[in-house]
């Protein structure tokens, strides 16, 4: 196989992966989108990935996006990019220009950072609330008994437009558990989307 029908081949498995487990809960696999980490990965392989038919990315900072993507995003306009990696407020400008969803909103600052420039380009990106459920001092994110309230101030106060919570579980522990709180504290919000890497 080429390196194209090897990338084609791993998105389908994915998919059907998704419709699967999407079966045993009784959810929608049409509800589930599934967002290509593409950090890292050269342009070819993006390529081969956008010619299998994905559409929603992920990269983790801003500088590597702004070489990759701006022509990519040109080339297929429906591409819908996240920013999956932590934000400094100093890269926030060109985290708004180029990124179509921002998922690690997880400090008042950044908030307050992100909602002065979406107003200043007109660009009201949908974002996510980072949620450290694990509690490790290693990565960023809220703890979970500061989200409602952290919610409730970019809501209220910010005028961010929060969407959803995004988690990674630590790695070596049973993810469904941190699934689990994350779409537990969703539900109470009345937040509709969830990231869950």
């Amino acid at each position: 196989m080429t390196n194209q029908e090897d990338i084609a081949h791993s998105i389908s498995q994915v998919r059907n992966k998704i419709e699967d487990a999407a079966r045993e809960t009784s959810k929608l696999p049409d509800n589930i989108s599934l967002c290509a980490v593409s950090k890292t990965f050269p342009i070819g392989t993006i390529q081969a990935a956008i010619a299998a038919g994905q559409r929603v990315f992920g990269e983790n900072r801003v500088q590597e996006a702004e070489v990759k993507w701006p022509n990519l995003k040109k080339e297929w306009p429906d591409i819908e990019l996240h920013l999956i990696g932590p934000l400094q407020t100093n890269k926030v400008r060109k985290a708004v220009s180029l990124f179509d969803v921002i998922q690690t909103v997880d400090r008042e600052k950044l908030a307050r950072t992100l909602a002065k420039e979406m107003t200043i380009s007109g660009r009201q990106l949908p974002c996510y609330v980072q949620v450290n459920t694990g509690g490790e001092p290693q990565k960023a994110g809220l703890t979970p008994s500061d989200v409602n309230s952290f919610v409730t101030l970019c809501r209220e106060e910010i005028g961010l437009k929060i969407v959803g919570l995004m988690c990674i579980p630590p790695y070596g522990e049973e993810p469904s558990t941190h699934f689990a709180l994350l779409q537990d504290m969703a539900d109470q919000l009345k937040l509709p989307d969830l990231s869950m890497g």
